[in-house]
């Protein structure tokens, strides 16, 4: 996962407990779910206006 130990994964929780404190945790968490939703969404989106018709050059005069 990355070249990351045990060691420095439970490094960075600890570090990320201490700065965010446990009560933030959760909704930290869950912000970053909804961006990713929001950005999943968002991808799809992307694709069906990909699939759409193209529209002819001859169509435009």
């Amino acid at each position: 996962m990355f070249g990351l130990g045990h060691w420095e994964i439970l490094l960075i929780l600890i570090i990320v407990l201490i700065l965010f404190g446990a009560g933030k945790i959760p909704k930290v968490a869950g912000d970053i779910a909804k961006g990713i939703k929001s950005f999943k969404e968002g991808l799809k989106e992307e694709k069906s206006i990909t699939k759409s018709k193209p529209i002819d050059k001859k169509d435009k005069k």
